[in-house]
């Protein structure tokens, strides 16, 4: 993975130089899609019962049976762009700047560098300055958030679950830690902020901003595995700001229900009695045991503790 060996350094003042108001305007486009869902689809016929389910972006993206998963076809991008007025997002694989370019030049809303895709570059993300799109990047820790915010993503997705099972234990470990972290940042002494951004690997301009703050600099949705109204609720009680909605949704019998009712959760996510209507009559299927695989073989085998 790009991120774990090198971490390219920026210069302190990217973001407050003659690019500040670019960045601050795809940020601000970004913060438009605060408190919704993202619907992943894969055809225009998904993206409309997306829109009329009440999502406020879509991401396109195509199912690939074996082989290197790239960035969508552009003529399916186009297609689905021409089928709904929402805003519309497009996956690019980590470091190829060119996809970027290509789905800019297309016209997309936003791009997100997804390392759900094949990776294209082992060891540098995009340089998202460079571009006048917006960028969604994913992160597992606040470190890894502030450091895509440096390259210039103006939006950060918390990833959980990458296999699409609709488990969602990942998720809500990864959110857990980074709004902990921010909880640590917060209460820290103005003297310690630099010892903790080296120690997250993550630039001091942003940490200060972030404990300043009290929340990432940027809009912050979760991924992965949210399945259900409760699972969408549970990511915003969590602090998140929105959510995205995986292409499994799709394989239900009643898509435009469960993505209506995960939209209205987002929308009404402290509400109990809102959230208990919204979650009847939908169908769950138990994709998998929040078990580690020895566990799972221990209870398999008689076990009892």
């Amino acid at each position: 993975m790009a991120d774990e060996g090198t971490v390219t350094v920026y210069n302190s003042s990217a973001i407050t130089d003659a690019k500040k108001n670019l960045f601050s305007s795809k940020v601000g486009l970004a913060q438009m899609l605060r408190g919704g869902a993202i619907v992943e689809v894969t055809s225009a016929e998904q993206a409309k019962i997306a829109e009329s389910a009440g999502a406020c972006c879509i991401v396109v993206t195509e199912q690939v049976q074996g082989g290197i998963s790239r960035m969508p076809d552009p003529a399916l991008i186009k297609e689905i762009k021409r089928s709904v007025s929402i805003p519309l997002m497009a996956k690019v694989r980590v470091g190829h700047f060119v996809e970027s370019q290509i789905l800019e030049a297309i016209g997309v809303d936003y791009v997100d560098e997804s390392e759900l895709l094949a990776i294209a570059d082992e060891d540098h993300f995009i340089n998202k300055h460079n571009l006048r799109v917006p960028f969604v990047c994913g992160c597992r820790d606040l470190g890894e958030a502030l450091r895509r915010v440096r390259e210039g993503a103006a939006m950060i997705r918390t990833q959980g679950d990458l296999l699409g099972t609709g488990n969602i234990v990942e998720t809500v470990r990864n959110v857990r830690k980074v709004m902990a972290d921010i909880r640590i940042l917060n209460n820290m002494d103005e003297d310690e902020v630099f010892a903790f951004s080296k120690k997250i690997a993550a630039p001091y301009d942003l940490v200060a901003q972030t404990k300043q703050m009290g929340r990432l600099p940027v809009v912050h949705f979760a991924a992965g595995g949210v399945m259900t109204p409760a699972d969408a609720a549970i990511m915003m009680q969590l602090g998140c700001d929105g959510v995205f909605v995986g292409s499994e949704n799709f394989n239900s019998s009643d898509p435009y229900k469960r993505a209506h009712a995960i939209v209205q959760a987002v929308r009404n996510y402290n509400d109990p009695h809102a959230l208990a209507e919204m979650s009847s009559g939908l169908e769950y299927a138990m994709a998998g045991l929040n078990l580690s695989e020895d566990r799972v073989e221990q209870f398999g085998t008689g076990g009892t503790n």
